[in-house]
């Protein structure tokens, strides 16, 4: 399944799964897919939103206990804590152009929040949040190429861009019809973790 992890590459022809559509080594080309039950569809499903998110196995963990806590509905609120991260804001703000390359950004020091240096990709962002390109990096050229390859897309309802100064405001919390443009079952990672 296509995740999009590398930005552009992903809608063209260089795109591993448009080049190899099928199992890797040997036998990949004429092996049989296996019918994946239970626990396997629901780690695998999990292993993908690790993946789409660039999260490791840890982090994850504790991000899904903290939306234990939180009032609603578990799978919702572990997308919307994911969706809520530094790195990802840039991302769908259309600052770089893949999930890694906005990690990138914000651990450069390219970035701030409300003012102050912010250069930890997993900080959370709240509603009222300003994130915003720092003013010594406006003319950073891998920035503004993201900037303008990303031009087309829009915004997720629950972030305010301004592509000229380079500025999101966040002005409410992400809800679930508007969270991946990738389909996820949160369900199943929901009940992987409380067997």
């Amino acid at each position: 399944m296509k995740l999009f992890l590398k930005g552009e590459r992903c809608y063209g022809p260089k795109c591993a799964i448009e080049k190899r559509n099928y199992f890797p080594g040997q036998h990949g080309k004429t092996a049989r897919p296996r019918k994946l039950m239970g626990y396997g569809l629901q780690l695998r499903e999990k292993q993908r939103v690790k993946r789409i998110y660039g999260v490791l196995e840890r982090q994850f963990r504790r991000y899904f206990e903290k939306a234990a806590h939180m009032k609603g509905v578990v799978g919702e609120n572990l997308l919307a804590l994911l969706e809520r991260r530094l790195d990802n804001v840039i991302y769908r703000a259309g600052m770089g152009t893949s999930r890694p390359q906005a990690r990138q950004i914000v651990r450069h020091g390219h970035i701030e929040v409300n003012g102050q240096k912010a250069d930890i990709p997993s900080y959370l962002v709240k509603p009222g949040d300003v994130v915003q390109i720092r003013e010594k990096s406006r003319g950073h050229s891998g920035i503004t190429a993201s900037v303008e390859a990303t031009s087309h897309s829009s915004a997720p309802g629950w972030m305010e861009v301004d592509r000229e100064k380079l500025s999101v405001k966040v002005i409410g919390m992400p809800r679930r019809d508007e969270l991946v443009q990738i389909p996820i079952n949160e369900q199943l990672i929901v009940e992987l973790y409380s067997r």
